[in-house]
């Protein structure tokens, strides 16, 4: 008999299992089949894989052996399969978007102009908080291209596999209600609201520990922060009950006043990721090109951003 992946699988399960029993359980087979399935396997590697007892089984040094390979076999071929998987969609789906994004106005713009220089694409979305999510669907192929973020120099989500550039870099302001005290001047100093309470979204990126460092060196630890979604963050923010950060390109928003932090102690990197395996470079400096553009249009749209990018030299 010779070994297949299905026999190293087996062999996993029992040890993961420590009993055949419980392995049989979860392999979906009678215990005396799996026990003459491991018999044949013991067979065709020369030994004996696993001591029997009271409790249990036990790997022996054989067993071990054949364990720390499939270590590395297993998910090699796992990886290996996920990727072929990519290469056939890929041949399949010339002619479709499927972008992911977090929270913000650049996904809806993306997808605005994607349906302008590409009109008979079929364009789908999702959208997530979590920017780890998003990379794992890129890299397993079920999405196209994601929009994420992180604070200044951060590295960003998923591994090697994955292409990221920027889109733009954005100063993070702060958002007011418009009766706040500090809410007419053109700018506000973080340590001047050392005494807030905050509200911001959720997130599984940097930006939380990036906040509270900088709220650090201005002197200060934030009194509470609320996680919520946008909207409740903005009612919360409009009503006096917390002050809240955000993106420069944030759009206008009644009884909301968005002020730049003077010495811009927080940004955001704005990235563009996909499947370096899977997208054509073309296509894919394409996208990139139209992210750029929405969000100089968003940018355009911010007043505040306008001013703040009004003062400051032109590079």
């Amino acid at each position: 008999m010779e070994l297949e992946l299905r026999h190293l699988k087996t062999v996993r399960a029992i040890a993961d299992a420590g009993s055949l029993t419980r392995a049989a359980t979860v392999l979906g087979l009678a215990q005396p089949a799996l026990s003459a399935q491991l018999r044949r396997i013991e067979r065709a590697l020369g030994g004996a894989l696993f001591e029997r007892g009271r409790h249990g089984v036990r790997a022996t040094a054989l067993g071990e052996l054949v364990l720390e390979r499939s270590r590395i076999v297993l998910p090699a071929v796992t990886e290996l399969q996920q990727e072929a998987a990519r290469f056939a969609r890929a041949s399949r789906t010339a002619g479709r978007f499927r972008l992911g994004g977090t929270h913000g106005p650049l996904l809806g713009a993306l997808v605005d102009r994607l349906a302008d220089i590409a009109p008979d694409a079929r364009v789908t979305t999702c959208a997530s908080w979590s920017e780890r999510e998003l990379a794992a669907l890129l890299a397993e192929g079920r999405l196209d291209y994601a929009l994420a973020g992180v604070c200044g120099s951060a590295a960003p989500p998923g591994d090697d596999r994955l292409v990221w550039r920027e889109v733009a870099v954005d100063p993070v302001f702060a958002m007011l209600s418009e009766d706040h005290p500090l809410a007419d001047r053109p700018e506000v100093r973080l340590g001047e609201l050392a005494d807030e309470e905050w509200a911001c979204v959720p997130g599984d990126g940097c930006f939380g520990d990036c906040f509270t460092a900088a709220c650090a060196r201005s002197g200060f630890t934030p009194r509470r922060m609320y996680e919520t979604d946008t909207a409740s963050l903005v009612h919360l923010v409009q009503v006096g009950r917390a002050a809240g950060l955000c993106r420069a390109t944030f759009p206008a928003t009644p009884k909301l006043a968005v002020r730049p932090l003077a010495g811009t102690p927080l940004t955001w990197r704005h990235l563009l990721g996909w499947h370096a395996a899977t997208q054509q470079p073309d296509t894919a400096a394409t996208v990139l090109a139209q992210a750029r553009i929405a969000h100089a249009g968003a940018a355009a749209r911010s007043d505040a951003y306008a001013t703040w990018l009004a003062a400051r030299p032109v590079p």
